[in-house]
């Protein structure tokens, strides 16, 4: 009695392909034949022939959007009935979706001799719309699979850079990211991370289905650098915005960057005697050379408004920006500049303005940057700025119950346990 029920479990995996692939009707008797002469008989192989072959023209088709595709000529292509495009969009659900389509976007539907028996498309990374078709017209229904909230902790000690040393506790490139730009306003991690620093971060990943899908916010962190520790924890405040604060809460964040471009090396620092590169004379450089690829984004250092955007001479192509107090910086050698900024708009702090190039006098792809005040130079590396307040008074209970359980996590015991759960 073994092989015929082992002969019913492969002819209903057939009869599922015939129904749901459009290439169904190429599949006859997907069993190698070594396999269907030892374990089938006469009488099971003619039954296995006649399972495989084709029990109707149901065909699954997946639809990629293009640009300009819209889907009365998508319908018309593939020879499905436009009655039933029409009878879709009566549903409220189904009007909104089909009409929010954007390139890249997929509908899968599956239809028989053009008309639709069945038909879904993910709305976002947690919606999606099923539509069925019934006896009394097509029913739909907005499914959810809500993502859930995993929260994790990891520390690791730094051997050459942080990405591996991340890496090699367990955690994502992502991670390694995100860890670096919370502490980007006191650690230089490109030219001051050495061999020794550590860190230990408490922080959120992202789950569906059982399935990883990405690393989320960070909870808390502490970096170990040169012997100094920094320490950083995530406060949401009443107005829902959410920033990072040292435990005192002082924001982390500065007034300016210290660098405007992510990841750059030094190639030049802050000199009033350096023998230039092109002109071979001494030339004070009043300001910072970052190298970086052509075409890295160039971001602003502080918030600001736009007083010069052009061909600056040896700067090449140039943006100068105003910021509060009196200050101004210069970013030059840009290869280009970023789109939709004029002069006299504002800026936010890391916000693109241009992109590295070597424009003007320059060797190589790099960003000069320059920082004044009151039109007096200084070096934007020790340039003191100004501390951003403290969390308010008002405010500072909530602060301490938000974040105590959060810093508490850095000094949790290695073995600490991940916690899961949903997503709101």
């Amino acid at each position: 009695m073994a092989p015929p029920r082992r002969l019913g479990v492969v002819a209903s995996c057939i009869v599922a392909g015939a129904i749901f692939s459009a290439a169904a009707s190429q599949v006859r008797n997907p069993l190698p034949e070594s396999l269907t002469s030892d374990l089938l008989g006469p009488e099971d192989e003619a039954a296995l022939s006649e399972a495989a072959e084709p029990v109707g023209p149901f065909e699954w088709v997946a639809i990629t959007i293009g640009r300009n595709d819209t889907l009365d000529a998508l319908f018309r292509g593939m020879q499905l009935r436009l009655t039933d495009l029409a009878a879709l969009r009566t549903l409220p659900d189904v009007r909104r979706s089909l009409d929010m389509i954007r390139p890249g976007d997929v509908i899968q539907l599956t239809h028989l001799d053009g008309e639709i028996k069945s038909l879904t498309r993910r709305i976002n990374e947690t919606t999606t719309l099923s539509v069925t078709r019934t006896e009394g017209g097509f029913n739909s229904n907005i499914v959810e699979n809500p993502l859930e909230i995993e929260e994790r902790k990891l520390a690791g000690t730094v051997t050459t850079s942080l990405y591996l040393a991340v890496n090699e506790a367990g955690g994502t490139d992502r991670l390694a990211v995100s860890l670096a730009d919370v502490f980007k306003y006191d650690i230089d991690f490109v030219n001051s991370v050495q061999p020794g620093d550590s860190f230990v971060v408490a922080y959120q990943q992202q789950w569906q289905d059982g399935e990883f899908v990405r690393d989320g916010e960070i909870l808390a962190a502490e970096f170990v650098n040169s012997g100094r520790s920094y320490r950083a924890v995530r406060y949401v405040g009443p107005n829902g915005r959410a920033d990072y604060y040292t435990p005192d809460g002082r924001p982390v964040r500065k007034a300016f960057l210290r660098y405007p471009v992510d990841y750059a090396r030094i190639s030049s620092g802050y000199s009033l005697a350096r023998r230039h590169p092109i002109l071979n004379r001494v030339r004070a450089h009043r300001g910072i050379d970052f190298a970086a690829p052509a075409g890295t984004p160039i971001k602003a250092a502080g918030a600001g408004r736009v007083v010069s955007r052009e061909w600056n001479g040896g700067y090449g192509n140039a943006v100068v920006l105003a910021h509060a107090g009196g200050v101004t910086t210069l970013y030059g050698h840009m290869s280009r500049f970023a789109g939709g900024l004029s002069v006299g708009d504002r800026v936010a702090q890391g916000q693109v303005i241009g992109y590295v190039g070597a424009t003007g006098l320059a060797t190589a792809p790099h960003v000069h940057y320059e920082y004044r005040v009151n039109g007096v130079h200084q070096n934007p590396a020790r340039v003191t700025v100004p501390k951003a307040d403290p969390i308010p008074a008002s405010l500072m209970a909530d602060f301490k119950a938000q974040t105590a359980p959060l810093l508490a996590r850095l000094d949790a015991a290695p073995a600490d346990q991940s916690i899961r759960v949903a997503l709101n």
